[in-house]
């Protein structure tokens, strides 16, 4: 039986990469501030992607991209805000969310959704 995190590790590791070949340049993994952290920055044409991975099992009732809560969003926004500051970022940000379901520790199936919410205002 596999962990949470080692579940969690095949969902970041194939998003990871279907990023990458999708032409975008991974700026941080993990990158984490006090009481929140984003689990994928990337960029891109212009635009930085704060990317929130949910992994599932095929067991789990509902799929990940459920799992990201109004509270789950605040703490996504509010650590943006924190690295654009602390980076001095001028690209256009936005909020993504990769849901990927696994089986057996291999990936079956895997949802990208540009855009998934929006900071207050539909601004940052």
């Amino acid at each position: 039986m596999r962990t949470k995190q080692q579940t969690g590790s095949v969902g970041e590791r194939l998003t990871e990469y279907y990023l990458t070949k999708s032409g975008y340049r991974i700026r941080e993994r993990n990158w984490r501030i006090r009481g929140g952290e984003i689990d994928l920055i990337a960029e891109k044409d212009g635009i930085i992607a704060f990317v929130e991975v949910k992994t599932r099992t095929m067991s789990d009732p509902e799929g990940g991209a459920y799992a990201v809560t109004p509270a789950k969003q605040r703490l996504c926004i509010r650590a943006a805000r924190e690295y654009i500051f602390k980076n001095g970022v001028t690209l256009q940000p936005r909020f993504d969310v990769a849901e990927v379901i696994v089986n057996g520790g291999r990936a079956v199936r895997f949802n990208y959704y540009d855009n998934a919410f929006y900071g207050d205002d539909g601004v940052i």
